[in-house]
């Protein structure tokens, strides 16, 4: 009840946000008319279809996301159409000649107040909720993101009623004032033909900002109602967040739904340490879970733990723009080739944690740029990593030939331990002459080099307002608006800021216009970044400087060593590596073209 609640308020306080602006003229177009038959069911309407479409969108994948693109699109025209009627009747009267029989009925029993006048402002509504598109601030998150984290459910439904059910509060009370004001003006100055026309031209105005975007773009950035910070502090209030394991990194995405405490995006949570030793009898830690529930297989088709039994298989959950992950990929590249004629089975769970990693083109690109040739399974709906109630990235799940998992290891190192597992699990198989010696990933070079753990004295950092934490520009980080920014005249070690004219959203920053720059004062050998292109996939060319000059031989593996570089497609980039001693440093990122998208530091 707590979290309906939760989900109802934040809801309500949508009518405050700049997004609402689009849909408004649609509600308005029916003040005058009776609130019961007409504007009740108008909302109703609205709030279902909305409710309908973010469930789906949660937990169906991207067919269903593309299949509401469609729908906005139809809804678009006939909100394109309805707005003429209102402006231009006479182009009405010969556009719908031939249902003109037809329409005189309906309009006849609309004015009447009859049944059908409120299935036609249902119908309206349901076009209206197609078009709605609020925007997702801290509560909205939660509810999305525990959608797609446990699934489709009759709870996650409900929160989504209770979210569009505030809205739809806030949006009648406003439609009862405005039926009011809207009669008031009709009485004392006979401009109800004006007030029509007026209300055409403000439905055309709401359908071009929904289609060129507006609607989620420049209107999200001159809000001057900061309604992230009151939804926030409800969060905190009614559903305070848990404290992270000691070693792990909080996501903060799932408060809302109990299986954790974390967005955007993603999961629970994220290793970074390692586990305790095995006993050297390795003890039986359950059943290797059912693999359905991928979208997609890459390099095999779809396997199942049936299919398995008999071979000894290592499932590694991984996402392709984690560091910690691509470290971690050598070993396992070398145990699939090494142990591949013995029985060892390798499968890749690739479980996003940023909005990009669920495109399975992406996906598909790193799968093959980073030479992987074992079985990956796209895990977007996270129907395995529930499977397995896993929480970490990496995490490595050892499973003997009769379908028992034996051993874990989450986060990076104990390589040659984890290798030990799979040679006692093949000799347990009955397999013959099993080498005992382990590989070495020593040799690997770039991003995938082993990091100077002593060295790095800087934590994952994310950008995005939803977890960004040490932000040390003068202005304060405004979610979901664009804003100006100062960068920090003097940032202390591991404090970060922005200069230029960025939209500050969940999981990410956009530079908004013109040119831009992101400094951090790091301790590492190396230094990552999670960066992306424009939208509409254009590349950014940038400028990378440490301590105010070009990096020479401290230029990462995505950089030349005057420092340019250009972001062309969505994932991590290797920036700095130091060749010499390492120390506290000040790096600074200045993007020459608008449009690129951040989202995390790491540090190696």
């Amino acid at each position: 009840m707590l979290l309906i609640l939760l989900s109802y308020l934040g809801g309500a306080l949508t009518i405050l946000s700049p997004c609402i602006l689009p849909v408004l003229p649609f509600v308005f177009a029916r003040t005058g008319q009776p609130f019961v038959r007409s504007g009740l069911p108008l909302l109703a309407g609205m709030a279902l279809t909305f409710a309908l479409v973010a469930t789906l969108a949660a937990v169906g994948g991207g067919w269903v996301v593309q299949a509401n693109q469609y729908g906005r699109w139809v809804a678009l025209v006939l909100m394109a159409f309805f707005g003429l009627t209102l402006l231009l009747p006479h182009l009405a009267d010969r556009l719908t000649k031939p249902l003109v029989a037809l329409g005189d009925k309906l309009s006849n029993k609309a004015a009447d107040g009859e049944r059908s006048g409120a299935s036609a402002s249902f119908l309206l509504g349901v076009a209206t909720g197609l078009l709605w598109a609020p925007c997702a601030g801290p509560v909205l998150g939660l509810v999305l993101t525990g959608a797609a984290l446990n699934g489709a459910s009759v709870g996650t439904t409900l929160l989504l009623l209770a979210y569009a059910a505030g809205a739809a509060t806030s949006l009648a009370l406003a439609l009862l004032v405005g039926g009011k004001v809207f009669s008031a003006m009709k009485r004392s100055l006979g401009a109800g033909e004006w007030i029509r026309r007026g209300l055409g031209v403000a439905m055309l105005a709401g359908v071009g900002a929904i289609a060129t975007g507006l609607d989620t773009g420049i209107l999200t950035q001159v809000s001057t109602v900061a309604t992230a910070g009151v939804e926030q502090k409800l969060i905190d209030t009614l559903a305070p967040r848990n404290e992270a394991p000691a070693g792990g990194a909080m996501m903060s995405r799932t408060a809302m739904t109990g299986t954790g405490t974390g967005t955007g995006a993603g999961p629970a949570m994220m290793a970074r340490r390692a586990m305790a030793p095995a006993a050297e009898t390795l003890p039986v830690e359950g059943k290797l879970p059912s693999l359905n529930g991928a979208v997609e297989w890459l390099n095999t088709a779809p396997l199942s733990a049936e299919q398995l039994k008999g071979k000894v298989v290592l499932v590694d959950f991984w996402t392709y723009s984690c560091i910690n992950c691509l470290r971690s990929l050598p070993y396992t590249k070398a145990w699939a080739e090494k142990y591949r004629d013995q029985g060892l089975v390798v499968i890749g769970v690739h479980a996003p944690e940023f909005a990009f990693e669920r495109n399975v083109g992406n996906v598909r690109k790193a799968v093959k740029e980073q030479g992987i040739n074992f079985p990956v399974a796209i895990d977007n709906d996270y129907a395995i990593w529930r499977a397995f109630n896993n929480q970490y990235w990496p995490a490595h799940y050892f499973i003997d030939a009769k379908g028992q998992i034996r051993h874990h290891h989450f986060g990076e190192g104990d390589y040659a331990q984890s290798e030990q597992v799979i040679q006692q699990l093949l000799e347990e198989a009955g397999r013959k002459n099993v080498t005992n010696t382990v590989v070495s990933a020593e040799a690997a070079q770039g991003i995938q080099q082993q990091s100077d753990m002593g060295q790095v004295g800087s934590p994952e950092t994310y950008l995005g307002y939803d977890r960004a934490e040490n932000f040390a520009s003068p202005e304060k980080q405004a979610a979901n608006a664009a804003r100006q920014y100062t960068a920090p005249a003097r940032p202390a070690l591991n404090q970060w800021g922005l200069a230029g004219n960025w939209l500050s959203q969940a999981e990410q920053v956009t530079l908004n216009q013109g040119t831009g720059s992101i400094v951090y004062r790091f301790h590492a050998r190396d230094l990552h970044l999670v960066l992306g292109p424009t939208k509409d996939g254009k590349p950014v060319r940038f400028r990378v400087t440490i301590d105010g000059v070009a990096p020479g031989n401290n230029h990462g593996t995505d950089v030349q060593a005057d420092g340019s570089g250009v972001i062309n497609s969505q994932r991590l980039y290797q920036l700095v590596r130091q060749s010499g001693d390492v120390a506290d440093r000040t790096f600074s990122i200045e993007f020459l073209d608008p449009g690129v998208q951040a989202y995390a530091f790491t540090f190696g």
